[in-house]
């Protein structure tokens, strides 16, 4: 019994100590709240600003081209040089600025898009941190490999169990889950910076009904007779995207760290221009996968 008390006694006094320290970090988290809040919506007014400010600058940049073509030589006028030179200095030091408004943007919460709205409501998906968003990125790339690979898997298997429409079913229910849940991944990593593109992000939205399709497909001569080429195309498809998957993590790190490209950009199942370099190795099994 004395050692019971003597625990309940240490245990108290740590945590009179620590409901000190639970309060402190409760406070500091409301005013880190509260800065967010104050900043951010600060920080949308400079934004629209400097948006104005860009696109009379580039209008000014596209009067003065084009009163030098209709001249047919370069401005002499004093004043018009002057105005030239200050046109260019403000161009400058916009194009200096422009880096830190896009790293200043990413610490600031961003609007769900209407696609994260219909499927989580007014919750916010930001992640502020950068090790988080980072870590987020890598866990969607792994995503994608894993489910690649049970992809590969599976349709190797279903070549040759071709009465099995159970297994059917179970292998196109992986993909419209895999589908529908790239769509709400990559639409909350657009929130946080990433540049993947809408047609992109379309593909796969459209490729979500496609499978359900399938899932619903009732086990007809006209289903069999679809059915063994999709498989087939299946199997070679995530062989394709396994071989895309390590050739751009390859391609985006080397990228990465020349600074052409930024830290949240992710690997796709297409072809984009910064993929041309070593891509001889990967040219004939992307050109018979299209074909």
């Amino acid at each position: 019994m004395e050692n019971l008390k003597q625990q309940w006694s240490n245990f108290e006094n740590e945590l009179d100590q620590f409901e000190t320290k639970h309060k402190e970090y409760v406070s500091k988290l409301e005013e880190v709240e509260s800065m967010k809040k104050k900043y951010s919506q600060e920080f949308i007014k400079l934004k629209r600003k400097f948006t104005d400010i860009q696109k009379t600058a580039e209008e000014l940049e596209t009067k003065k081209d084009q009163k030098i073509n209709e001249i047919g030589e370069p401005i002499s006028c004093d004043k018009e040089k002057s105005a030239d030179q200050d046109l260019n200095l403000i161009s400058e030091k916009i194009n200096e600025k422009l880096h830190y408004m896009r790293h200043a943007s990413d610490t600031f919460p961003r609007p769900n898009g209407l696609y994260l709205k219909i499927i989580l409501g007014g919750i916010s998906v930001s992640i502020l941190n950068n090790e988080e968003k980072l870590n987020y990125k890598e866990e969607y790339e792994k995503f994608k490999l894993r489910i690649t690979m049970i992809s590969l898997i599976l349709s190797f298997l279903l070549i040759f169990a071709r009465s099995y429409r159970t297994l059917d079913a179970a292998f196109n229910f992986l993909l419209v889950w895999y589908y529908c849940t790239l769509t709400i991944r990559e639409s909350i990593l657009v929130v946080n910076g990433s540049q993947i593109k809408g047609w992109w992000q379309a593909h796969h939205f459209i490729t979500t009904v496609c499978t359900a399709i399938l899932l619903i497909w009732p086990d007809s001569e006209s289903y069999q007779l679809f059915r063994q080429q999709f498989i087939w195309f299946s199997f070679y498809l995530s062989i394709v995207q396994v071989l895309q998957y390590y050739y751009q993590q390859g391609c985006l790190y080397r990228l990465r760290a020349l600074g052409e490209k930024q830290d949240m950009d992710t690997t796709i199942e297409g072809f984009q221009s910064w993929m041309t370099k070593g891509l001889s190795f990967l040219l004939p099994f992307l050109f018979f996968g299209y074909v």
